[in-house]
């Protein structure tokens, strides 16, 4: 494989965005994520982002479960802007119950092979 480093890693990374959000102040403490108000809303905003191949993916970190929400998003955008623009129109976002915190760019040198199955690497 032409493209391979030491060891099978790739020598040229497929890279994207890892977004980290959290719960704003208007979080509802107590709710979790499914109580809170426009659930469907922010559901469907994301959908919508992964179906348009910006968010790859995206899901709550561990200990979400126990109150205040937080969230990974891998993101495949040009820039930051970019992302932080997207973002900025998901309804929890609109009404701070939901904050970007982070967005850090993430090279991903192993398991691309394996993303290709479900997404379409930009070369």
């Amino acid at each position: 494989m032409a493209d391979s480093g030491p060891a099978g890693l790739r020598s040229a990374p497929v890279s994207y965005f890892a977004v980290f959000r959290e719960a704003g102040p208007a979080w509802e403490d107590g709710k979790g994520a499914f109580s809170q108000p426009a659930v469907n809303e922010h559901a469907a905003y994301i959908s919508a982002l992964a179906d348009e191949g910006v968010v790859v993916f995206a899901g709550p970190l561990a200990g979400s479960e126990q109150g205040r929400i937080r969230v990974l998003l891998i993101a495949d955008a040009e820039d930051e802007n970019t992302i932080h623009a997207c973002l900025a129109e998901d309804p929890w976002q609109r009404t701070n119950r939901i904050v970007t915190t982070s967005v850090e760019p993430w090279h991903l040198f192993v398991g691309a092979e394996r993303l290709a199955a479900v997404h379409d690497i930009r070369a």
